[in-house]
Formats: structure tokens, C-alpha cells, sequence
């Protein structure tokens, strides 16, 4: 017996991320157990609007944005495991420990996110979070984000 993955397209990111072009990081979900782990796609293409500056001769995905990327999977796992934003309700990325970056992503790749839901402490998540390409490491970090109302 197989097991049904847990996918979220899209349309469904959209629903619970307010980010949007150029600022959306996520391009899939491939599965998800909630409360415990998701992990989700970006596929990297030589037409991202950073590649122009960040490097002409040798575009590399900057670091800072594989970051934002792995907050924005624990902003979705976050949702899912608590239940849909309200209207004026967001996750923001509250916090980032033990980042580490082990080598350049680039055009054509297409990143793995693997996210692990540790604890939540009075609105705060604490999330394991790795970024993989072809099975290789690229980036590792312990993500907070904190659900809160804004005006």
C-alpha cells in the first residue's frame, strides 16, 4: 500500500503566503505531515531578476533569499499545522540561528526544502530547516517565525 503525498500547488501557496512575484520563493509543495515536516520545491531559472546583478559573469542565488525561501516553507507549515491566516494575520520570520551556506546555487537547479516543525512557545515556531540540490546540501539554518495580527 502506498502512501498519498500531501501536495500543495501553486494556488494553494498563494492562499496562505502573501508574497508574490518577485518575492515568492516557493513553487511547490511535495509533501507535508503537519505539525511535523514539509518539504517543498523552487525551481531556479536564469531569468530571476537578482542574476542580472548578483553575479552577471557567474549568477549565484543569493544566500539571504535561500533564507527567506526556507522561512517562507515554515510560514506554510506553520499554516497548515495551525490552521489558515486570518485576514490580518501573517507569520513573520522572527528569527535564524546556525545558518550555514556549503556551496552556490545557481540557474537550472532546482532546490530542495526540507523544513522540521520543533516547538512553538507562546506564538513563536522553531523550524529545522535544510536546503538541498541534487541531494547536496547547500544550506542548513533553525528558523523562528512568530504568528501575529497587523494593522
Amino acid at each position: 500500500m502506498t502512501q498519498e503525498l500531501n501536495r500543495l500547488e501553486i494556488h494553494d501557496i498563494l492562499e496562505l503566503l502573501p508574497h508574490r512575484y518577485p518575492f515568492l520563493l516557493v513553487d511547490r509543495v511535495l509533501d507535508f505531515e503537519v505539525g511535523k515536516s514539509m518539504h517543498a520545491i523552487k525551481n531556479v531559472t536564469f531569468n530571476e531578476p537578482f542574476f542580472q546583478g548578483h553575479f552577471p559573469e557567474r549568477p549565484v542565488f543569493p544566500g539571504v533569499l535561500l533564507l527567506e525561501a526556507m522561512a517562507q516553507v515554515t510560514g506554510i507549515l506553520a499554516f497548515k499545522s495551525a490552521g489558515k491566516p486570518r485576514q490580518n494575520e501573517l507569520y513573520y520570520f522572527a528569527g535564524i540561528d546556525k545558518a550555514r551556506f556549503k556551496r552556490p546555487v545557481g540557474p537550472g537547479d532546482v532546490i530542495h526544502f526540507e523544513v522540521e516543525y520543533l516547538r512553538d512557545m507562546r506564538g513563536v515556531g522553531k523550524f529545522k530547516a535544510v536546503a538541498k540540490v541534487d541531494g547536496e546540501l547547500v544550506c542548513a539554518a533553525d528558523i523562528m517565525c512568530a504568528r501575529r495580527e497587523y494593522k
